[in-house]
């Protein structure tokens, strides 16, 4: 098999780009994926917060495919850029002119000793996880009282604010219904502070505030037991680190997350721990191989991996794509716009819109997303869903 343009991944950055290229007139376009369902991940906040459910999130990957692209329903083993070529599980090798690789992360739960196990128990969910994000409503709608731990490791994580919309929807539930003064709510992350960009940051450590959520930065999960319930932080200090266990009756953790095995086995990957996929954060093409584009949660852009920031990735690699195989130079450029919707209540929304400089990069005009708003939890419940099926996967937007 040989192909003008493969494409490794079938979560949103694949489909996008997938059906960008179709829009554009190329016909050789191949997608290897191997999931038969799609899933519109940043919901899951919402499911877990038990205001949606998990069947909304979700539909036929066979349904979401662009019209005239050769599907390789298989999954990829093998990357190598000096033969031009990806290897599959069942054993077939597709070459390419160009790739472009975008198979999201994997959820690395064994990197913290206990926590996997600490899953199976009646005491522990996730929204990272379809399985769990429902279980983590029914957890928050039954817990009563006690020590509530919500933790976020420092290395970078898909959706990086996820961990706190999941803190902010349980302690309003609570708050709601008369219980939160019964509890001791902790919200631990290895990250140094509560947002990277300061006029944000702001509106949410009022959030936190109002709840009474203690804050404890630059602490990392490190080990949990679930027999025992107890969850163990290593804590960086001015003299070096420390570790500290706290108690837990109810354990919300975003898992240390990285890329797939056959990336960090690969030339492809990077001289970075987690694997990431080393380009040029503005033009999104491989740091050493010119006929390769990363882009998503996959890639080394120093930016939140966001479906936002993929959004916009999406037009920048069609076109430096479609440049690179008419022999030009490369030119699209990217300039790190991200977006974190944070839900901090049911029918309250703060949408942190930033770029590379890390300062506010507003795209609804004559609005402040710089505070709470009911019309942006309205986007976030119902406007941002429907862009996604609708126009973004279409390759429209």
């Amino acid at each position: 098999m040989h192909h003008r343009i493969v494409i490794v991944g079938g979560g949103t950055a694949g489909i996008s780009v997938a059906a960008r290229l179709r829009r554009a007139g190329e016909e050789d376009v191949a997608l290897v994926e191997p999931a038969s369902e799609h899933y519109y991940q940043p919901l899951w906040t919402l499911v877990g917060g038990g205001v949606s459910d998990l069947a909304r999130s979700r539909r036929k990957e066979s349904a979401v495919m662009p019209k005239g692209v050769r599907w390789v329903q298989d999954a990829a083993v093998e990357l190598d850029p000096d033969q031009h070529f990806v290897a599959t599980a069942s054993g077939a090798r597709i070459g390419y002119d160009v790739l472009i690789l975008c198979p999201g992360l994997e959820l690395a739960w064994e990197l913290v000793p206990g926590l996997s196990e600490a899953m199976a128990t009646p005491f522990a969910a996730s929204n990272y996880a379809a399985e769990l994000a429902p279980k983590n409503a029914e957890l928050v709608r039954r817990f009563r009282g006690g020590e509530a731990v919500f933790a976020a490791p420092g290395s970078p994580i898909k959706c990086p604010g996820a961990p706190q919309k999941a803190t902010y929807l349980a302690c309003d539930y609570w708050q709601r219904t008369g219980r939160l003064a019964n509890m001791q709510v902790t919200y631990a992350t290895g990250a140094g502070g509560i947002f990277g960009v300061p006029e944000f940051a702001r509106v949410l450590e009022r959030v936190v505030e109002r709840y009474g959520i203690q804050t404890r930065f630059a602490n990392e999960l490190v080990e949990v037991d679930p027999d025992s319930r107890e969850a163990t932080f290593e804590i960086v200090g001015p003299d070096g680190k420390t570790r500290e266990t706290l108690g837990y009756d109810l354990l919300h953790v975003a898992p240390p997350q990285r890329a797939p095995t056959f990336v960090r086995d690969s030339e492809l990957s990077g001289q970075n721990p987690f694997g990431w996929v080393p380009v040029d954060r503005h033009r999104l093409v491989h740091a050493r191989y010119p006929e390769v584009y990363s882009l998503g949660d996959v890639c080394d852009a120093p930016t939140s991996k966001t479906g936002a920031a993929i959004r916009r990735q999406a037009p920048v690699v069609v076109a430096n794509v479609l440049a690179t195989l008419s022999g030009q130079e490369p030119t699209a450029r990217y300039n790190g716009y991200a977006a974190c919707p944070f839900t901090t209540a049911r029918g309250k929304m703060v949408l942190a819109e930033f770029d590379y400089s890390l300062a506010p990069h507003p795209t609804f005009p004559f609005i402040d997303t710089q505070r709470e708003r009911y019309d942006m939890w309205l986007l976030k419940r119902y406007g941002l869903p429907a862009y996604y099926w609708n126009i973004m996967l279409r390759g429209l937007g």
